[in-house]
């Protein structure tokens, strides 16, 4: 393998770190993770959306390296488009899952001055396991709606740093290798707050509520700057 193949390789791995920690990312998989109660729960979340993410962007980008075709702005920029509404569905959705909470307050004690009072919580959900089954798949499903929308800057880059195909299919395994475990780091500092407070039913509904509130905002205001400030909106009326 040639030097300046292995070279390429190596910046495609750091950029694939550097792009798994993309702020529209980290929000999306945020809400996911802000429902685990274990921190490796919350890592598998970031390896599930990297590798529905590198999948995707693998076989759009071999795609078109095939064809030699680049991918359409009106294409690419309504991509983006529904990564906003995706951030204000996940916001909005985990909201939502604080809500369905039963929470309610335990008072101990007969008297005034040895009272007092502790939060409780009941889920609604009682499986588990099939909460994190569905957690993983809607992860996965986030991770392959951020490949389509990353995909045409994915395809630009590589027709411009690699001479074949192969070499192509190679830079973006690497890439999206490197994107899984930017993912999986990162994740895995995000999940260590809810994880520390799951037994702390207040700090942690606030943090999940921060999450939830967050995402559905910045899904907003993404959606806004790329309608109204990047044109996007004067692209479909016009």
């Amino acid at each position: 393998m040639e030097s300046n193949l292995i070279t390429i390789l190596v910046i495609g791995f750091v950029l694939g770190l550097k792009h798994g920690m993309e702020p529209d990312h980290i929000i999306a998989v945020s809400t996911i993770a802000s429902q685990s109660k274990r921190l490796w729960l919350s890592s598998l979340t970031g390896i599930f959306w990297g590798i529905g993410h590198s999948v995707t962007l693998l076989v759009v980008g071999l795609m078109f390296l095939l064809f030699k075709n680049s991918i359409p702005e009106t294409f690419s920029m309504s991509a983006e488009f529904f990564v906003g509404i995706m951030l204000v569905y996940l916001g909005i959705s985990t909201l939502i899952t604080y809500k369905k909470k039963k929470i309610h307050v335990h008072e101990h004690g007969t008297d005034s001055e040895n009272q007092h009072k502790h939060f409780h919580s009941h889920e609604l959900n009682k499986g588990h396991n099939h909460e994190h089954s569905k957690n993983y798949i809607k992860s996965m499903i986030i991770g392959f709606v951020h490949g389509l929308a990353g995909s045409a800057a994915m395809v630009v880059l590589t027709m411009s740093t690699v001479k074949s195909i192969w070499e192509g299919f190679l830079y973006m395994s690497v890439f999206g290798t490197g994107t899984i475990f930017g993912m999986f780091f990162f994740t895995t500092l995000v999940g260590i707050p809810f994880v520390i407070s799951a037994n702390k039913l207040r700090i942690n509904n606030v943090l999940i509520c921060v999450a939830g509130a967050f995402s559905t905002i910045y899904g907003f205001y993404f959606m806004y700057n790329l309608g109204v400030n990047d044109g996007l909106f004067s692209i479909w009326f016009n």
